[in-house]
């Protein structure tokens, strides 16, 4: 198999790297291509070091998978350009999630999506969404979903490397001395400082007060369940922790079900490790480097018929993107 990564030098593409191998996937030939501005950076994969080539015409001949990880504006120009030289393009960016003839998949949830493909491209959904709509499948096999409300708290890697670095610089440099407006360091990709703070902003805000990261969270879900009309709402929240995601999650089924029946449910679902008991939560900590989707804190809504609360963490470079792509390639060979 000829697997290709646009993207390769970055958090993602070095994840589906590692993800790749650890997997065992029969990958006889890798095409590491980058960005110009990343061209030429080293990346060590498939037992040897490789260096980040610029994308041209031809890169994709005789690439059966095309795994993308290098943002939209490359994904629109590339993706098509890589399933008409025939490879399955696997997109990580949000320039495809919601176009009517790409599938936004996410394996445990709608694996069978992703055979019906018109533009030769498959969707990786948004990070959040991704860990969020395995806990609620579980949930909707069980009882069915009427609403949803979530609140992020999305690690800085979820903005690549350049958000990894700006923490690390603001702890290392600033201290403590807060202005009236917590500025970031130069060349942050936050709009505050992130260092001993939280942003409630990702991505620019709409008309009507919503940000992009919000708007994806709440479209996506409705695509990937198959709920057009699904009542979801999200808050997305940025803090400084550097790799993983949670989300808290009220859950309101169609139908009656209890806290234990939804233990139950979630406990059977594959990519859930439920952790049992009040005190046994996860936290990002834990599930880093792990490509499971583990919740825990399940909860009866003490004043809202047919309610439930539960708290969701992932590692978001890897069930969050990178291992998530690789299971839809593993999804589409047969296992």
């Amino acid at each position: 198999m000829h697997v290709a990564i646009l993207g390769a030098t970055g958090a993602v593409g070095r994840t589906m790297l590692g993800v790749l191998a650890e997997r065992g996937l029969p990958v006889e030939r890798l095409t590491l291509l980058a960005s110009e501005r990343s061209a030429g950076q080293r990346v060590e994969g498939g037992g040897r070091e490789w260096a980040g080539e610029v994308p041209r015409p031809g890169s994709f001949r005789g690439v059966d998978f095309a795994l993308f990880s290098a943002g939209a504006d490359l994904s629109r120009e590339w993706g098509p350009r890589a399933a008409e030289e025939g490879a399955v393009v696997v997109d990580n960016s949000s320039a495809w999630r919601m176009d009517p003839d790409v599938p936004l998949v996410v394996p445990e949830v709608n694996m069978a999506a992703a055979q019906h493909r018109p533009r030769g491209i498959v969707a990786n959904p948004n990070c959040s969404t991704i860990q969020m709509v395995v806990a609620l499948q579980a949930l909707h096999r069980a009882g069915g979903l009427r609403r949803v409300v979530a609140s992020t708290y999305q690690s800085v890697s979820g903005a690549g490397e350049t958000g990894r670095d700006t923490l690390r610089r603001e702890n290392e440099g600033e201290g403590l001395t807060l202005p009236r407006v917590a500025q970031p360091v130069e060349g942050s990709p936050f709009r505050r400082r992130i260092a001993g703070n939280v942003i409630p902003q990702i991505g620019d805000f709409d008309v009507e007060g919503w940000t992009g990261e919000e708007r994806k969270m709440m479209d996506e879900t409705r695509k990937i369940m198959g709920i057009p009309d699904l009542a979801v709402a999200a808050t997305c929240v940025r803090v400084p922790v550097e790799v993983g995601h949670s989300v808290q999650v009220m859950v309101e089924t169609e139908r009656e079900l209890s806290a234990e029946a939804a233990r139950r449910a979630l406990a059977l679902f594959p990519g859930i490790l439920l952790q049992g008991g009040p005190e046994a939560y996860p936290t990002p900590w834990e599930a880093a480097g792990r490509d499971a989707v583990f919740v825990g804190r399940i909860r009866k809504d003490p004043l809202i018929p047919n309610t439930l609360h539960l708290w969701v963490v992932a590692d978001n470079l890897r069930k969050g993107a990178a291992t998530n792509a690789v299971q839809i390639v593993q999804g589409l060979r047969g296992g």
